[in-house]
């Protein structure tokens, strides 16, 4: 099980800390929500923020585009250092395309769903995806209630990718904690990301332990 915490509920006035407390509490990954304003109703950051948190990680970034037109940033967030792309699978009509020019640039490639959209419509591109990150809020604000029913989506995922001999690993945001990680790792769950559980913990170690069971 690996452990992206999102840097969305970390303390931005303080972010190198932020980072460096995450990496020193067993961190794998670096999760960062990008936000248009547009495809979701708030905006948070671009490639600029991305490059500053390269400057200071060691760890990879695991970039979540929430952006309609993705195509035109997946090069400026390669360029700012990131190590996997993931875009939403509602947001363009060129899926395809866009998964092809991430895979090109020999980074990770993902595929998000909002709650509402059924596993069925990846069909076509999970054989060339690294990725399918299963969103269980809707997507735009941190601090949200997990909604259970993506626990279904979960499995049927897990059994695709087992009757298909596929390698794509399964991610899930909204609402992960400690009380629900240890049926999302049995439902086929391989990367946790959390952000209001692990930043509002005064232990960022400890937290990140409790979601490995």
């Amino acid at each position: 099980m690996l452990i992206s915490p999102s840097l969305l509920s970390a303390d931005f006035s303080d972010i190198k800390s932020e980072i460096k407390k995450i990496e020193l509490g067993g961190a794998d990954l670096i999760h960062i929500d990008i936000m248009d304003g547009h495809f979701v109703p708030n905006l948070t950051v671009g490639p600029d923020f991305v490059r500053a948190v390269k400057k200071t990680a060691s760890l990879p970034l695991d970039l979540h585009l929430m952006v309609t037109d993705p195509e035109k940033w997946i090069v400026p967030f390669y360029d700012a250092g990131a190590s996997y792309i993931t875009i939403h699978q509602e947001a363009t009509p060129h899926l395809d395309r866009i998964i092809e020019k991430i895979n090109s640039l020999g980074i990770k490639s993902g595929l998000s769903l909002c709650p509402a959209t059924a596993e069925k419509s990846l069909e076509y591109l999970l054989e060339k995806v690294d990725i399918v990150l299963v969103m269980s809020v809707n997507p735009g604000f941190g601090g949200q209630k997990f909604i259970s029913n993506q626990i279904k989506k979960i499995r049927r995922l897990d059994e695709i990718r087992k009757k298909s001999r596929l390698s794509y690993m399964i991610e899930v945001d909204g609402g992960v904690n400690c009380s629900n990680a240890g049926e999302l790792n049995s439902a086929g769950v391989d990367i946790l990301v959390a952000g209001s559980f692990i930043f509002s913990s005064d232990d960022y170690k400890e937290a990140i332990e409790s979601l490995r069971g």
